[in-house]
């Protein structure tokens, strides 16, 4: 077997973790000189005679004064067979959302039990953990059986206790195995002081369990982390696939924009072009053809789509000391590579990780505890259920205020319990009014003249007898969008919610007139998508005005005061703006005056509305 294993270990305080850690490393020569020495000395002074193997992991100064695993401790070791992450996790109630982040990421997890005292609260508690987080690996190590005599009743026991406990639990793959940390039995090599335990070591268990069909390599997903564009010029893609299968040929979707492309090249790290490459690599990718694609996108199959919902459903483990979790919180939630808002609508329970309860008369989670809740995301999520899915079906919970990490959690699908509110269908359609509706979006710099195109081009839609209605960013921000400053999520709101009027007015009939700076590609292509899905045509205008004519105009001071410091986020000054890849007109200031410009404008609408008549 090959491959890394990434194992979790878990149990009550003093069932001996950081002890069998230290064992599985001394004997298997996995130790350094200088750590061998350094718990020598440390058993030395303290006058044991068998070495403390727990300080290899009880690294924490506080975790030796206390005796007990604080911290979540990581050490790295391979055998002939395989190369193995552990990661050492706190035993006491107190730190259970350490075992949460520790176990977050693992294959496998080791539960210790003392063979003295059986299965305790702490075993149940990290065994659903453990179910919780899609281990599907779990291997009870029945501990300190010295001290029980190597008793095989006291074994069975153990062992039929806990299978009936996990009989309500998703584990998949359970297995046992009865040791002594201490003396090394039945660790690394097999023991010859329990003859009738006819199982093998704990190390051969590691090296032989296959973990290749864990791996979801099916649903294709390759979150965008960030682009590269090579002294080639071309651009490439780059992220961790998330799942299955990339390899070029493929026919691939952009989400959430929805477009399609073929992928030409996949590439791993150092350049190196692949033949195919799967979940977990980290790639770049190259497309046929040039799309607006950014950070936060997703690439898929076709036919192969992840679940989209703005209302979700899913577990939470709190992790803050600083507050609980409440209803209408609002948080930042961190979902594959995409950063969002997202409040707290309902708390529908605590979980009991010891009885299984599901306690529904609560609507808050403190400290460690785990309860489901339904959160409202303010752009919607592109995520697969966390039990097919570990990637992208799960999330963090940031407090914007301190910039704290204050939960961790799992998706479960769209929301059971969201808004009672539910679309109606239309009784009048858009192709029984009178007139064909159309969103025209006009975007450039601030300065750039876009507004003054766009009241031109309502006037003229007026003097025909058009419905017709321009939203301008600078009023919109005087109403509707008065809650929004300006940096880039209060942005991309800004531009959603613009976007959703402009699709009522132009379902109605009118012509909704957009003019705002709408700096990011990224969002300006969602309000295209929602209208073509909507059915709805969508005219892009980019007013192609360059910076140093927007700054001498500078009606408003902006530039002179963005260039002095005052102003900070100014777009084309220290804050980017993207423009449109494909618009569907683009003006330039020698094009002529502003009602040339509209002529120009409207005869692009003509045709467009045209096509879609």
């Amino acid at each position: 077997m090959t491959g890394v294993l990434r194992v979790v270990t878990a149990g009550s305080v003093d069932d001996g973790k950081s002890t069998l850690i230290g064992r599985l490393l001394f004997d298997s020569k996995a130790l350094f000189d200088d750590q061998l020495a350094a718990i020598e000395r440390a058993g030395t002074d303290s006058g044991e005679v068998v070495p403390d193997l727990a300080l290899v992991t009880d690294g924490l100064r506080a975790e030796r004064a206390q005796g007990i695993t604080i911290d979540v401790a990581y050490r790295y070791f391979s055998s002939p067979e395989r190369t193995f992450i552990l990661a050492d996790c706190p035993g006491h109630i107190q730190y259970t959302r350490n075992m949460v982040t520790g176990a977050s990421t693992a294959d496998l997890a080791l539960l210790l039990v003392d063979a003295r005292n059986g299965v305790s609260e702490q075993t149940r508690r990290h065994a659903l953990i453990a179910s919780l987080l899609g281990i599907k690996h779990v291997v009870l190590c029945v501990n300190k059986m010295d001290a029980v005599g190597w008793s095989r009743e006291r074994f069975a026991e153990i062992c039929e206790e806990f299978r009936r406990f996990t009989a309500k639990l998703d584990v998949p793959d359970l297995s046992f195995v009865p040791m002594s940390a201490l003396t090394g039995d039945n660790v690394v090599h097999r023991t010859t002081s329990m003859p009738w335990y006819e199982g093998t070591s704990l190390l051969r268990r590691l090296e032989d369990v296959h973990t290749t069909s864990d791996r979801n390599l099916i649903d294709a997903r390759l979150p965008v982390q960030y682009v590269i564009r090579g002294q080639d010029g071309v651009r490439r893609y780059a992220g961790t696939i998330a799942g299955g299968v990339f390899k070029p040929g493929d026919e691939v979707v952009v989400l959430p924009a929805g477009t399609s492309t073929v992928v030409t090249e996949v590439c791993g790290p150092g350049g190196a072009e692949l033949a195919e490459a799967a979940a977990p690599q980290a790639v770049t990718v190259r497309l046929a053809d040039e799309l607006p694609v950014g950070r936060g996108d997703l690439l898929c199959r076709p036919n192969n789509r992840p679940q989209v919902a703005q209302d979700v459903d899913a577990l939470v483990c709190w992790l803050s000391d600083r507050g609980e979790l409440a209803p209408d919180r609002r948080y930042l939630l961190l979902h594959t590579t995409r950063a969002t808002a997202a409040t707290v609508r309902a708390v529908d329970y605590h979980m009991d990780v010891t009885t299984l309860h599901r306690d529904k008369s609560v609507n808050t989670l403190s400290l460690n505890q785990i309860g489901r809740v339904s959160l409202r995301t303010r752009q919607p999520l592109l995520f697969d259920p966390y039990r097919s899915n570990r990637a992208t079906g799960s999330f963090v919970l940031v407090d914007e205020a301190t910039n704290d990490t204050v939960a961790a959690g799992m998706l479960i699908g769209p929301s059971l319990s969201a808004s009672p509110v539910v679309w109606h269908p239309p009784g009048v359609t858009s192709g029984d009014r009178p007139s064909q509706g159309v969103t025209v979006w006009f975007t450039g710099l601030s300065a750039s003249g876009k507004s003054t195109i766009a009241a031109a081009l309502e006037r003229l839609l007026a003097r025909a007898d058009r419905p017709a209605y321009l939203l301008d960013g600078d009023n919109l921000r005087h109403g509707l969008n008065a809650d929004l400053g300006f940096a880039q999520r209060d942005r991309e709101e800004n531009v959603r919610r613009v976007g959703e009027v402009a699709k009522l007015f132009a379902d109605f009939g009118a012509v909704a007139v957009a003019s705002l700076i709408s700096p990011y590609r990224a969002d300006r292509d969602r309000v295209r998508a929602a209208h073509e899905a909507a059915g709805l045509p969508f005219v892009e205008v980019f007013v192609d005005t360059p910076i140093e004519l927007c700054a001498a105009r500078d009606p408003k001071g902006l530039y002179q005061r963005a260039m002095a410091g005052e102003i900070t986020g100014f777009t084309g000054i220290d804050d980017p703006y993207e423009p449109p890849s494909r618009p569907e007109l683009v003006l330039r200031p020698d094009h002529g005056d502003p009602d040339a410009m509209a002529e120009a404008v409207l005869r692009v609408v003509d045709e467009v509305t045209a096509r879609q008549r």
